[in-house]
């Protein structure tokens, strides 16, 4: 079941367009890629998606309403959340506060249990109540999906989540991902590293230059001849 979908999305900046007529799904209880080269448009689909860039044309709809005109915070009160490709995280504050200060947004009564579960949820209880300045890069990242969490999101968009992850990092973070999934949130991956993409994604949905040049599963897209020239190559295809 479609949760998220975009319809016809075109993003011009001057006269290049950077998103050219696409539409997608995202589905409850799903993980969804969106992959393609550098400069393909995947992050302003995210910010078209997300309220903070208006589209030349098309639609975003939520649940089956069009939430093209609503302002990102009336999103985020919808359902939706997201990451960002630069950590935005407040680095002079302890990774509890980090994630606490999103409850405190959402105005919750119970935002310091919420914060705690959090924490368990996320496999940060460890370093809670240390600043975010003083963890590795790919903790960081868990930590701004911790505080996107914290506001009880429908719709999760994770931009490059798992950039600077260890190996070890990385497994602890698929296997989260995959449980939250199974607990009911829509999550859209855009990621490089391809391997984690293939192993976590029921749909994938592929840009190049701004256009959707193909979707499908990772068997289908690991075969796509489009996919393979625009993107993974012979060799990752293989």
């Amino acid at each position: 079941m479609s949760l998220l979908e975009t319809r016809g999305i075109t993003v011009r900046f001057g006269g290049n367009t950077a998103v050219d007529d696409v539409g997608l799904t995202i589905g409850k209880g799903q993980i969804t890629g969106l992959i393609g080269p550098n400069g393909a448009g995947k992050t302003t689909l995210f910010n078209t998606i997300t309220g903070l860039q208006k589209p030349a044309s098309g639609q975003v709809l939520l649940d089956g309403d069009d939430i093209t005109k609503l302002s990102p915070a009336r999103r985020a009160r919808r359902g939706m959340a997201r990451t960002f490709q630069r950590l935005e995280l407040f680095l002079s504050l302890s990774v509890r506060d980090n994630i606490r200060v999103a409850g405190d947004i959402q105005h919750s009564s119970t935002r310091d249990q919420d914060t705690d579960k959090i924490l368990e949820r996320t496999g940060l209880t460890d370093i809670a109540d240390r600043d975010v300045s003083d963890i590795p890069i790919g903790r960081a990242r868990v930590v701004e999906v911790a505080r996107a969490l914290m506001t009880s999101p429908r719709v999760l968009l994770l931009d490059e989540p798992a950039s600077g992850q260890t190996d070890r990092e990385t497994d602890a973070f698929a296997e989260m991902l995959t449980g939250l999934a199974a607990e009911g949130l829509a999550i859209c991956l855009v990621e490089h590293d391809l391997p984690l993409v293939m192993r976590l994604c029921a749909t994938i949905h592929v840009l190049d230059y701004g256009a959707l040049i193909a979707s499908g599963t990772p068997a289908e897209i690991k075969e796509s001849p489009e996919v393979i020239a625009a993107y993974i190559g012979t060799e990752a295809a293989g």
